[in-house]
């Protein structure tokens, strides 16, 4: 592939190009199909929104707080009257209710300072968004005109609506910062604008092509919103990580007296094939996404696997079209003073110093690494899973600053845990009475406030009881007083009432158990299918029993120092302010097994960078000691390069807003500084060193495996 791509460049670059253009244009014209709910429902929970959405349609509650020094106040009262008018007039909006209306004391707060005026907006969730920006329009101005009150607006249509324009703005930041930083840092590692150009040339046209392509699997499987984003982040990372791979190769080559053109092909015959194991490990492992059951977790793996495809490709056809064409010209627009830290080999000076010492006293380096790693492991062992609630969002955008004052005048009510029951009636004097009857008891508990709220269905068959609890919703209050619904107060009261026939608890509290529940019982599935096929194709490839093994305990000690590192930040709360956070004291449920994923990936990206090196120096004849040492001296700052853009990128994502967005971005950068520092630079080269012949062995009854022998190992034809 690149000995073609080099002869036919042409070709080469425009049939990328126009690959890349016409993937784009598709996509735009077929659109991505977005879900109709983002949400996967689960256990109790689940069962209790999907008796819900069969007998109920979704309704879109918004509510409206006026606060003043005294509820009766005549600015106040001015306040709702507005606000009342305002929001009927407004289209869309249909059963709006006043505070002073008969019936509606919940809506006065205790203290006596607060009113709530309520009303429902029609439609689906999308339409409601659409048609809540009018509303907002109108209760701002209701605002304006009285600025002796505070009026503010909280629902399901205004809440989705700001943080959505915040996960937008966010993501711009990130996609804002990424190009330039990545471009500095490449500046830095070639010491050339012209070579550092052409790996971020590749990372960004696949991410072009990607983005047009998963148009087509999202009419089967519906993609949400942070898709993009991921093949904005995988693409960037290992489009980069290939083209360095290749072009630093290439580059050494020349620097040995190597012609440029067979410099092409040397660096296709090694690199190029290195590329090609690693990207397939790497869709192998975010294959494993497919498996957790979640359509996030989907949507993700849809993404990433193209994106990392398209990458793959692009490194093995354009690449060395566009090296054929600069020739030495890629050493264009030299920035002076760089460079001069690493010998004509490519060799970074810092590096071999530490590889010298490492392998001088492998099994000391190998011990001290491995206690290093599993020190940085251990406050994984009391990692909490939790989904991230209300009190972790972003406080400085205005809807949450409404939020909490809702919150302080009505506790609880934000988010209350919803007994859902089933039956013929459940509008009977025995129904009514066992709710009541559950009031009672639940307030008496002291886990939850009063007063409960009941939506019953338009047949009667199903109603919802929305009981104030107390706690953040994630805390241990709150989940005592989930437990205690479960397990005694539901079946007490309406689980037995005559004429119930299903009851189950949903809320905030219990999606947040159910779904934590459900990732850890998908957590070994997902996590064997990775290994084992990862295990399979680097037993195939290196032909060796040890290598699979040692790459899978490395990348695991890798992954188990990120779990460590991110629970000690984001749930022992360090780093608080620097961060910008306030502990929820967990970690976000779905990121353990999305970290794993990714990291496994990555990590073995570089694992098999290494490692291919390695195996070429013995196909070569080299003892595996002077292999180890040469391929890993020679390929170190590569490794060091790559990583450093990843990390660069990674942490991005730790300065934006939302709490989830900074622990992905804590425990990628963490993992992947770690990985290509202890792991790949200590503790793999002493382990190689001491294992010596070993890391080769192969039982007999395998033999018939297939041997890949390195091109590079081959003498090059002549006429080449």
């Amino acid at each position: 592939m690149g000995r073609w791509s080099a002869q036919h460049r042409k070709k080469a670059i425009g049939g990328w190009l126009a690959f890349v253009i016409i993937s784009f244009v598709i996509g735009g014209m077929v659109g991505v199909k977005a879900p109709k709910d983002d949400q996967t429902y689960v256990g109790d929970s689940g069962k209790a929104h999907q008796l819900v959405d069969a007998h109920s349609p979704k309704e879109n509650t918004e509510q409206v707080i006026v606060k003043g020094s005294s509820a009766t106040s005549p600015e106040v009262h001015r306040a709702v009257d507005q606000t009342l008018a305002a929001v009927r007039g407004t289209k869309d909006v249909y059963d709006v209710q006043s505070p002073y209306a008969k019936g509606n004391a919940n809506q006065l707060s205790k203290d006596g300072k607060s009113v709530l005026v309520t009303f429902k907006l029609r439609g689906d969730e999308t339409a409601a968004e659409k048609s809540v920006e009018p509303v907002i329009a109108a209760v701002e101005g209701v605002q304006k005109a009285n600025p002796g009150v505070f009026v503010g607006q909280f629902g399901d249509a205004s809440a989705n609506k700001a943080l959505s324009q915040a996960f937008a703005d966010d993501f711009k930041k990130a996609e804002t910062l990424s190009l330039p930083i990545t471009l500095i840092i490449l500046v830095l590692a070639f010491g050339a604008l012209v070579a550092a150009g052409v790996p971020l040339l590749l990372g960004l046209s696949a991410v072009m092509a990607a983005l047009g392509l998963v148009a087509l699997p999202s009419q089967l499987v519906p993609l949400d919103d942070n898709t993009a984003s991921i093949i904005l982040l995988v693409g960037l990372a290992v489009g980069v990580d290939y083209t360095l791979f290749y072009l630093r190769r290439e580059r050494e080559e020349r620097a040995k007296g190597v012609g440029h053109r067979e410099a092409i092909h040397i660096a296709a015959a090694t690199s190029g094939r290195a590329v090609l194991i690693s990207g397939v490990t790497v869709i192998v492992a975010m294959a494993g996404m497919f498996l957790a059951g979640d359509q996030t977790f989907t949507a993700l793996g849809v993404g990433a696997i193209t994106v990392v495809l398209v990458a793959m490709i692009g490194s093995v056809t354009v690449v060395p079209a566009i090296l054929s064409v600069l020739g030495d010209r890629v050493e264009k627009g030299r920035v002076p003073f760089i460079g001069r830290r690493r010998n004509a080999g490519g060799e970074s000076r810092m590096w071999n110093a530490i590889l010298d010492r490492v392998l001088k006293r492998p099994l000391i380096s190998a011990i001290a690494s491995v206690a290093v790693l599993l020190a940085l492991a251990s406050p994984a062992l009391s990692m909490h899973a939790v989904l991230s609630g209300t009190d972790d969002l972003p406080r400085n955008l205005a809807v949450m600053k409404t939020y909490d004052k809702i919150d302080a005048a009505f506790p609880g009510g934000q988010i209350p845990a919803v007994v859902t029951i089933a039956g013929r009636d459940v509008t009977t004097p025995a129904v009514v009475a066992a709710t009541k009857d559950l009031e009672t008891r639940a307030v008496a508990s002291g886990r939850f406030n009063g007063p409960v709220d009941v939506t019953v269905s338009a047949d009667k068959k199903v109603a919802q009881i929305a009981i104030p609890i107390k706690g953040s919703g994630n805390d241990d209050i709150s989940n005592a007083g989930l437990a205690d619904l479960r397990d005694s107060l539901v079946g007490q009261t309406v689980g037995r009432a005559d004429g119930v026939s299903q009851a189950y608890v949903a809320g905030m509290t219990a999606e947040t158990k159910d779904y934590v529940d459900f990732l850890k019982g998908r957590a070994p599935l997902v996590v064997g299918f990775v290994l084992i096929l990862a295990f399979l194709l680097l037993l195939v490839t290196f032909r060796s029993l040890v290598i699979p093994i040692k790459a899978i305990v490395l990348n695991l000690l890798s992954v188990g120092a990120a779990y460590g590192v991110l629970t000690w930040v984001f749930q022992d709360g360090h780093f608080e302010n620097a961060l910008s956070f306030s502990s929820n004291g967990g970690v976000t449920a779905w990121l353990p097994i999305f970290l794993f994923v990714i990291l496994f990936g990555l990590s073995m990206d570089y694992h098999v960078f290494i490692l291919s090196r390695v195996k070429e120096a013995v196909d070569r004849g080299m003892k595996t000691e002077d292999a180890v040492a040469h391929s890993i001296k020679a390929t170190a700052s590569t490794v060091t390069s790559a990583a450093v853009v990843m990390v660069a990128v990674f942490a991005i994502f730790a300065t934006l807003s939302f709490i989830d967005f900074k622990e992905m971005g804590v425990g990628l950068a963490v993992a992947i500084l770690i990985d290509a520092t202890i792991v790949r630079a200590v503790l793999l080269p002493a382990t190689m060193k001491l294992l010596g012949k070993w890391n080769w062995y192969l039982p007999s009854k395998l033999h018939w495996l297939p041997e890949f022998r390195h091109e590079g190992a081959v003498p090059e034809p002549a006429q080449a």
